[in-house]
């Protein structure tokens, strides 16, 4: 980090200390975490170290405190590689493990405010979660927290991707009326936690995943409060499938019911006319063998599940494109794929 950075960042601390708030702070020790290359964490924490000003063991002590998460969980062999490759980042905090942070910062905090223990120390007061768009293609999970003394609540939003698998793609920090603008269902904080883990988790595997150019920033907040919510489920399960109450009364049903929800999957939110049109056409004909009473309700059952899933009126169109073709489409053998023709051929002989 070059002397003018520095110098911005120390500048910056001396304002931080008048402001006296942990919110601000923790949010402006993660953006100078992701504007931190790995190479250059050490060595400009050791400037800090030297520099020993109030503003420096500011600085230091808001780096450690966000970067505590990477701390406890620092990546290692071929996920610390992967860490570091990651699309547009995860920046420093993720590829620099966050002991660094605290043995630079070892003592410091005795040495400041009693304001500045309380980054971290927040207490979570609620948890939601649910459809960003109206297909679901990509999900919103939202996190309310305030400090042990009650002061500066919170909201923490995390964009998760569906398409891409559910990797998280952007994340912000918001007052808490920011929720009354979302349309988003209350759920248990460690299952909306967990999946904030998760997703975050997914992205640091996945080689070039695109996120938002302000994820990085926000990042190591997120990991954080994320980490502070209690009883964490982990992998986060989606009881949305077992929520469907309208299954037709017809015979099959529930076989086809089953279908759907092996295509669907830990996904269950994301229902689009593309996804329809993959479904019906695509996956059932390649992957799953159906009796005939199951091809014949598949129509009715996925129409019922399209207007559980909001009843968009393109999605319920698509399913009236494609069904007629099914039964066509399920005959045809050359659609079928390796799994289902060995699962023929063992049931031939």
């Amino acid at each position: 980090m070059s002397s003018t950075a520095f110098s911005t960042a120390i500048g910056q601390a001396r304002d931080l200390l008048r402001w006296r708030s942990p919110l601000r702070t923790e949010l402006w020790a993660a953006r100078l975490t992701a504007d931190l290359q790995p190479d250059e964490a050490e060595p400009f924490l050791r400037r800090l170290v030297e520099d020993g000003s109030a503003e420096a063991r500011l600085t230091l002590a808001a780096l450690s405190a966000v970067n505590a998460s990477a701390e406890a969980n620092p990546p290692t062999g071929e996920d610390a590689s992967l860490s570091a490759g990651a699309g547009t980042g995860p920046a420093a905090g993720g590829a620099v493990d966050g002991g660094v942070f605290a043995r630079a910062a070892n003592g410091v905090m005795e040495t400041l405010p009693g304001w500045v223990r309380r980054m971290g120390r927040v207490t979570c007061e609620g948890a939601w979660y649910g459809k960003a768009d109206p297909y679901g293609e990509q999900t919103l999970a939202a996190l309310s927290f305030r400090y042990e003394n009650g002061k500066e609540p919170h909201l923490l939003v995390v964009g998760i991707d569906q398409v891409s698998g559910g990797l998280a793609v952007d994340a912000v920090v918001e007052e808490v009326k920011f929720l009354d603008d979302l349309d988003l269902r209350a759920e248990e904080p460690g299952v909306v936690a967990g999946r904030v883990l998760d997703a975050f988790e997914l992205g640091d595997r996945i080689m070039g995943a695109l996120v938002a150019e302000t994820l990085p920033a926000v990042r190591p907040v997120a990991l954080l409060r994320a980490h502070a919510v209690p009883d964490l489920v982990r992998p986060a399960p989606d009881d949305t499938m077992s929520r469907f109450q309208e299954l037709p009364e017809l015979p099959g049903a529930q076989e086809a019911f089953e279908k759907l929800a092996e295509f669907v999957g830990d996904r269950p939110l994301w229902w689009s006319p593309a996804r329809v049109s993959q479904f019906l056409t695509s996956w059932l004909p390649r992957e799953a063998i159906l009796s005939e009473a199951g091809i014949a309700a598949m129509p009715e059952v996925v129409r019922a599940w399209s207007r559980f899933s909001g009843g968009h009126a393109e999605v319920l169109a698509q399913v009236e494109t494609d069904a007629p073709r099914l039964p066509a489409l399920m005959a045809d053998d050359s659609l079928a794929g390796l799994g289902k023709r060995i699962a023929h051929a063992q049931h031939d002989r």
